[in-house]
């Protein structure tokens, strides 16, 4: 399915094709999974499912595609063979956790394609189209589950070969799951997007990917570093099929495109969260610091026109943000 072969930009230009030219990534996972009654104060997060509840990482992901999603996100951001040993867990199972976070999203999209041929309620001819699986990779920062990775400080004690330890045997495990890419996701530092890069390149990976940063202050990523230079890294790495921004509030989404439009030309996408800040020491979200679905929905024409085509929700989005980019989008 997806990105089986052949060139992986020219295939990533004709997905965009097929869907008009701009895209619909899903929303957050954690917001809908707690919505459906799974509690994720644990340090294994939406991964925390994948042991507990697979049925509603399922029911979520169909959510989403019946919402109009044209990409899914599987439950692997904090899932970590680390992490997962610390439970108990063997290697083999901790990868085979793994597998089942992109096993889960695959076999969504297939009940999804057997509900269009059969005619759902409502359906349209644009729900028809290619559905793309990516397999999330948190950062390191993500693993500590103590809200790092939205500072990206981390960086300061580690070293490049160190994070790409940390990582590379959960790429492999994800580049042959079956998903048609690989989603980096909350990038917060240059030192973590130059892991992957090399990581990505070392094992020759066959898999494509997409490299997403996050910012706090619409100019830098998290930890200060320059957006431009870690975009520069994604756009050098040839296995790079897409690069942007997410977990990030919408107000900042239009500056931070137009300055990734200046060091790349490959897609740029981009899924914010809801405006709400993250407070690390509580593990919440403070609710009074968000936008409406109303709001978020009346950016998206303007990321379109600063240069976005892959365009999505993160943390506290739901099935309605992204019914409602879907339907400004086929407008």
């Amino acid at each position: 399915m997806g990105f089986g072969g052949g060139d992986p930009e020219a295939l990533m230009r004709d997905f965009l094709r097929e869907h008009g030219g701009c895209a619909v990534i899903d929303g957050g996972l954690a917001t809908e999974l707690e919505a459906n009654g799974a509690d994720l104060n644990d340090p294994l997060w939406s991964a925390k499912c994948l042991i507990s509840s697979p049925h509603l990482i399922r029911k979520v992901h169909l959510d989403y595609l019946e919402a109009g999603a044209n990409i899914i996100i599987t439950s692997s951001y904090q899932a970590t063979i680390q992490g997962f040993e610390s439970r108990g867990f063997s290697a083999e199972e901790s990868e085979a956790l793994l597998q089942k976070s992109a096993e889960i999203a695959c076999e969504a999209r297939d009940i999804f394609y057997k509900g269009c041929s059969k005619g759902f309620e409502n359906h349209n001819e644009t729900k028809k189209h290619t559905v793309l699986v990516a397999a999330s990779i948190g950062s390191y920062g993500a693993y500590l589950a103590d809200g790092s990775e939205y500072s990206g400080e981390y960086s300061k004690e580690m070293t490049l070969e160190k994070l790409k330890n940390f990582h590379r045997r959960r790429v492999e495990v994800l580049a042959e799951s079956g998903a048609d890419l690989i989603a980096f996701e909350t990038i917060p530092n240059k030192l973590e997007a130059q892991a992957y890069a090399e990581l990505l390149e070392e094992n020759n990976t066959r898999t494509p990917a997409w490299f997403s940063f996050n910012s706090k202050d619409g100019i830098n990523v998290v930890s200060g570093d320059s957006l431009i230079e870690c975009a520069s890294i994604a756009d050098s790495c040839k296995k790079v099929v897409a690069i942007g921004i997410n977990c990030t509030p919408p107000r900042f989404i239009q500056g931070l495109i137009l300055s990734i439009r200046k060091v790349t030309k490959k897609p740029i996408l981009i899924y914010p969260n809801s405006g709400e800040r993250y407070d690390a020491e509580k593990k919440e979200w403070v609710t009074s610091t968000g936008v409406t679905d109303e709001d978020f929905v009346s950016y998206v024409r303007v990321w379109c026109e600063a240069g976005a085509c892959l365009i999505g929700g993160c943390c506290r989005t739901t099935p309605n943000t992204i019914r409602g980019i879907s339907k400004v989008l086929q407008k």
